[in-house]
């Protein structure tokens, strides 16, 4: 991807595991992405990404112990959420009654199990475009890779959409804020394109 040579995406370290895996989805694309918790590297970054797996507790006691959690909210450049990371976007999550970031307006809530829809939720399942949001340009109907329990309602900042017993938010946009509750990492082609479209931005 030759736009990439002028991209500097930084992951910002949550203490995720796919921490790596994330890495190396940018690297497919021709992008390094180093881990850093330094205000000046994320500052000077052009795209940042949250990536996340695990507890949202967990999750968002590692960004207050590396101060993320106030250098987050100030950050002007595009800044991506994943898995976990979408869900601190929000302002609170039920998982453990945790506080957020707070940079969407909305509770993130576990998901309901009934016959037939097993929590969590996990494998391929395909997404609805709500949006003509560039993120997810040339991403209708298609399958991305899913492990959560939790997860927002769709809103008006939702862009595509998945359906696991009840409809809930895939990913979501809010100007320059942004969340994929799959895994791209692990979603192959459609993945691969999500990661194109915010370098892209």
């Amino acid at each position: 991807m030759n736009r990439g040579a002028a991209r500097r995406v930084v992951l910002l370290d949550s203490g995720g595991a796919n921490l790596a895996s994330v890495q190396a989805a940018f690297e497919r694309l021709g992008v390094a992405a180093p881990v850093s918790s330094d205000w000046n590297t994320i500052r000077a970054a052009t795209h940042v990404v949250l990536p996340g797996v695990g507890a949202a507790a967990t999750a968002m006691a590692r960004l207050r112990d590396n101060g993320l959690d106030k250098l987050i909210p100030t950050l002007t450049q595009p800044l991506i959420g994943i898995c976990i990371g979408m869900q601190l976007l929000f302002e609170r999550s039920e998982e453990s009654d945790t506080e957020c970031l707070g940079l969407l307006a909305g509770t993130v809530q576990r998901l309901q199990s009934s016959a037939g829809v097993r929590v969590p939720h996990m494998g391929w399942n395909r997404l609805q475009v709500m949006s003509t949001h560039p993120l997810v340009a040339d991403l209708d109907r298609h399958w991305v890779y899913f492990v959560h329990s939790y997860a927002a309602g769709t809103s008006q900042q939702t862009v595509a959409a998945c359906t696991h017993g009840d409809s809930f938010a895939a990913v979501v946009a809010d100007d320059r804020i942004m969340g994929a509750q799959f895994h791209p990492e692990r979603s192959g082609a459609a993945g691969a394109r999500l990661l194109r479209n915010f370098l892209a931005l």
